[in-house]
């Protein structure tokens, strides 16, 4: 191994270390692998930037603006209520939703698609009395398996597409990922619809007749006539034993007490701090005369300053506009990281925060004060109006039922037809993906699809970063020879110079990493691979990236392994080593169907 092999096996090894271990976010870790590349001689300077106008690239983010477009004019909303069944056994029901979502995967972003779905999901378990994760878990994965059919289903194979142009001269067609992805899609969309009844584990599931989060953790504080005064923390829990609630934590005068004596006395104005779903958080609130510590009036000067911030000079709500709602955060919001004091809630947005749901972690210091993550589902207090603001700026979905707003059926008619005629331009070849999409954009901006203020808000910048800085380094593997040293160990060691064994080794290594880390940066460093492996055995190259694509797209053993994952992590109750249960025998299931389907469509 020379010099030069060393370092980029080395930064690469570093990469991936810090992509799975998750402190820091993937475009950060990007960025700083291609900064190493740079400063160890391995990419020129005069090209370390030249991934953020790769094809690649640019077609990610207009098709991110295009899916807003179909989301925010209804037209999305409109095709579930067409599609799925009003009524009917779960089974079908289920597996007719989770096709949906497999569908809408393949030509718009599969986080919006699921995030468009998960209301639907919710009220359909509620319908037919399941478990609300035994409907989000198939949802979720098939909502990934759908990205897998079309070029612009998910970024891996836009990533595919643009490894296979710069070898061949020309990448991959719009539906050239059709033939082998739509047949593993069905599979596996079948599976898990059917198999999810016995793979899905059961989590805080509270009652058939509505959705449960799982268990809160909120505050509740002790007035001068609360019952719970002068009560010990053991009397207390005793009291409320039926109602399964547990007492977690104590604060007075703005100290937090963390493992609180069960012999000490609750005083007035002490907040204690409770696990409870919402049957036993009202439970707990009428049997001990206990109060929200954040529900207060969002009037006086909250409600003036929170119009002024939207610019709406609007009069303070009433008391009876008040609602309670629950929002799942999404992977990579604008809130993550963040607390209610931090993006003054209650000022700016005349928000409460009422309590967070947090499956698999219950050391929430201080209600205000606690960092939101991503899967957290938020209880809020607020006129719809003011909640809905606040999702969208922040980057939470609804799950309760939500009043569709359509600006006009002709709006979402104009958004679908945008779309299908940008992939009507791209497939038939008289324009690249880039500028057929591009060209889409700007259609969506002059019809008013899109405003030209969303735009760069619709862009999730993480991808484009990440996309844009790990094409540079997945180039340096290449001129280094780091791959082509990577492909022979693939050959020599694992597939004894057998092409169908190393092509099963491609997408088996592809899968593990999707697993872990981020599914683009996975196709980034594997495309290289495999075109080297390919090159070796002297046979075509196309079955091997289509390998990686499908590949790269089937992360199901770990709720980091796609946003997918991540986004019903809270609102299903799962914990980290739920999702391999169903996951494990569907991405068997995977390999099955799509090691013959590889060697049939792309002969080796």
């Amino acid at each position: 191994m020379s010099r030069d092999q060393a370092l980029i096996t080395g930064i690469l090894l570093a990469t991936l270390v810090m992509f799975a271990w998750g402190r820091w976010r993937h475009d950060m870790v990007a960025m700083g692998a291609l900064l190493a590349a740079v400063a160890a001689g391995l990419v020129p300077g005069a090209e370390a930037f030249a991934g953020f106008g790769h094809a690649a690239v640019v077609t990610v983010a207009c098709v991110l603006v295009l899916s807003s477009g179909l989301q925010s004019s209804g037209a999305v909303d409109a095709l579930a209520r067409v599609a799925l069944p009003r009524a009917g056994r779960p089974l079908v029901s289920v597996a007719a939703l989770t096709a949906l979502g497999a569908a809408l995967s393949a030509f718009m972003n599969n986080v919006g698609a699921l995030a468009l779905l998960m209301p639907v999901a919710i009220q359909l378990a509620a319908r037919e009395g399941l478990p609300p994760g035994r409907v989000l878990m198939p949802l979720a994965f098939g909502s990934i398996l759908g990205g897998m059919t079309t070029l612009i289903g998910t970024p891996p194979n836009l990533v595919v597409s643009g490894f296979r142009a710069r070898e061949d001269g020309a990448g991959f067609a719009m539906f050239d990922f059709a033939p082998v992805g739509v047949a593993v899609a069905l599979a596996g969309v079948l599976f898990v619809a059917v198999a999810a009844r016995w793979l899905v584990p059961v989590r805080e599931r509270r009652g058939a007749d509505a959705f449960d989060t799982g268990a809160y953790l909120t505050e509740v504080r002790a007035t001068d006539d609360s019952a719970a005064v002068g009560m010990t923390l053991r009397e207390i829990e005793q009291a409320l034993e039926a109602d399964d609630v547990q007492v977690i934590g104590l604060v007075r005068h703005d100290v937090r007490v963390g493992v609180p004596p069960p012999q000490h006395r609750v005083q007035s104005g002490d907040i204690l701090v409770i696990e409870a779903g919402p049957e036993g958080l009202a439970a707990t609130l009428a049997r001990l005369g206990l109060t929200l510590e954040e529900d207060v009036p969002v009037l006086g000067d909250a409600a003036p300053r929170a119009a002024e911030a939207r610019e709406g000079g609007d009069a303070a709500p009433a008391d009876d506009d008040l609602v309670l709602a629950e929002y799942a955060v999404l992977p990579g919001a604008a809130v993550v990281g963040r607390s209610a004091t931090d993006i003054r809630l209650r000022d700016r947005y005349a928000v409460n925060l009422l309590a967070i749901s947090r499956q698999g972690r219950q050391t929430i210091a201080r209600l205000r004060k606690a960092k939101v993550r991503p899967g957290d589902v938020l209880l809020l207090q607020g006129s719809p109006e003011a909640m809905a603001e606040f999702a969208s700026q922040f980057g939470c979905v609804p799950l309760a039922d939500r009043t569709l707003r359509l600006p006009a059926a002709r709006q979402a008619w104009t958004a679908a037809g945008v779309m299908v005629g940008t992939i009507a331009l791209s497939a038939s070849g008289l324009a690249g993906s880039a500028v057929a999409f591009a060209g889409g954009v700007l259609a969506a901006m002059a019809l008013r699809v899109v405003s030209p203020r969303t735009v760069y808000t619709a862009v999730d910048w993480t991808v484009v970063v990440l996309l844009g800085a790990l094409i540079p380094v997945a180039g340096a593997m290449e001129t280094t020879g780091t791959a082509e040293l990577l492909a022979r160990l693939i050959l020599e060691q694992m597939a004894g110079g057998d092409a169908v064994v190393a092509l099963v080794v491609i997408l088996v290594a592809t899968m593990t990493l999707s697993d872990v880390i981020n599914n683009a940066a996975t196709a980034a460093v594997m495309c290289p691979i495999a075109l080297q492996t390919a090159g070796h055995l002297s046979v075509s190259a196309d079955a091997f990236l289509m390998a990686v694509a499908i590949g790269a797209s089937c992360a199901f053993l770990t709720p980091i392994g796609h946003q997918n994952n991540t986004l019903i992590l809270g609102p299903g109750g799962f914990r980290f080593g739920d999702y391999w249960r169903l996951g494990l025998p569907l991405e068997v299931i995977v390999i099955a169907v799509a090691v013959p389907m590889l060697l049939l469509i792309w002969p080796l």
